[in-house]
């Protein structure tokens, strides 16, 4: 729905004031995009699943309750790591709704 003249005005005008106010802020809201998240997310998964699989590779034979922590670390890396791949490739949960939507239909079929 588009914006009347007074709500695009009133836009222009806190648009701005932000500008005025904080430029380095704006600036820096205005380049960041949902990419440069994304990678910079996907970085610091990348880096988590290393140390978990480095603790318990480290840690197996030695001292098991760190090493579970470092099992639990690299789960939780993989499931994030899966969970920003699947959010830049579009394939969230519309996706899964249709998987199991024809999953149901193949299994109707075949009973």
């Amino acid at each position: 729905m588009p914006l009347d003249d007074r709500e695009q005005r009133i836009l222009e005008e806190i648009e701005r004031q932000f500008y005025e106010e904080d430029p380095k802020l704006a600036e820096t809201v205005r380049s960041t995009t949902i990419a440069s998240i994304s990678a910079r997310q996907l970085r610091w998964a990348i880096l988590a699943l290393v140390v978990g699989i480095g603790i318990m590779l480290g840690f197996f034979t030695r001292i098991t309750p760190v090493a579970l922590a470092g099992f639990v670390v690299m789960v939780g890396a993989v499931a994030w790591i899966v969970s920003i791949v699947q959010r830049r490739s579009g394939a969230g949960v519309g996706a899964l709704g249709t998987l199991v939507a024809a999953l149901r239909r193949r299994r109707g079929h075949g009973d």
